[in-house]
């Protein structure tokens, strides 16, 4: 089983013949990911070859999902273009829109949310790495080789520590893994993946990655006391970090001591979340509860 993206979701690529959307694209298809079209309104009506596999390019997200049935649109255009992209793809009510994009800015970012969450379009982003079912699918940038399909279930903000958590957790491997990003404003919250997680039967365990600056981990704890039965352990990126220095994403603002890792930390575990201390500490607790049982 998987959360959001399986084997039989249908790809399209906004971008996919700019330069990264180029090269994601072919790292997509050589994971299994059904990559069905390309969205560039120069390049409608060509082909792009991707070793074995011709992939067209259409005019509109509309013209892909007529032709091919996508139900799923992975977003590499430049920040300028974004919202627009995204615009158009829930405009038409597309499943799902992985916004790869950086450096989108807020009101943008606003502005297209809430459009898709009107018109049922789930955003995992911006700012993300995408998400990855191993050996089913993958959306965005995250490596495919890095680990394999298992039982933990796991959602971060950070793409870096997601690729850690993959690689330490290799041999248990994952059902599903979402990069959910660091910006102020997301489509696709903890809180969203803890839920999907607990209602799928194949995930045993849930890795919650935060990291310092606003609530997001503190509402995933007061979720988890009322909603969430399967073990989960946590990691909060900061807790070195000095004070008063900005670091890390956009998110990662800290006010007073709202927001700190320690505060994230104390209410992950006022609920029963394990806090590990480093990622290899976070790794050693997920394998501690799965060999007890959860």
């Amino acid at each position: 089983m998987a959360i959001y993206l399986t084997k039989e979701s249908k790809v399209l690529v906004q971008g996919m013949t700019g330069g990264e959307g180029m090269k994601h694209t072919r790292r997509m298809l050589a994971a299994g990911t059904d990559v069905v079209g390309g969205v560039n309104p120069r390049k409608a009506g060509r082909t792009v070859d991707f070793d074995e596999r011709a992939v067209p390019v259409f005019g509109t997200v509309a013209e892909g999902m007529a032709a091919t049935g996508a139900d799923v649109t992975v977003v590499f255009v430049p920040p300028a273009f974004a919202k627009s992209a995204v615009l158009e793809a829930a405009d038409v009510g597309i499943g799902l829109a992985v916004v790869i994009t950086e450096g989108i800015p807020v009101h943008d970012s606003v502005a297209f949310t809430s459009y898709a969450r009107r018109n049922g379009t789930r955003i995992i982003g911006p700012n993300c790495p995408g998400l990855i079912t191993p050996g089913q699918s993958d959306a965005g940038i995250i490596p495919a080789d890095i680990t394999k399909p298992g039982r933990i279930g796991l959602v971060s903000k950070s793409g870096t520590l997601t690729y850690q958590l993959m690689y330490e957790l290799r041999d248990i491997g994952f059902s599903t893994c979402v990069g959910i990003g660091g910006d102020p404003v997301v489509g696709t919250s903890h809180i969203d993946c803890l839920a999907a997680f607990q209602d799928d039967p194949d995930t045993e365990l849930v890795v919650l990655i935060g990291e310092i600056g606003g609530d997001a981990e503190e509402r995933a704890a007061a979720y988890i006391r009322e909603h969430v039965t399967k073990p989960v352990v946590g990691y909060i990126a900061g807790f070195t970090a000095p004070e008063g220095r900005t670091m890390g994403h956009a998110g990662a603002i800290v006010s007073g001591s709202a927001g700190t890792a320690r505060a994230k930390q104390e209410a992950l575990e006022a609920v029963g979340v394990r806090v590990g201390s480093t990622p290899t500490e976070t790794a050693r607790l997920v394998l501690e509860l799965l060999e007890a049982g959860g």
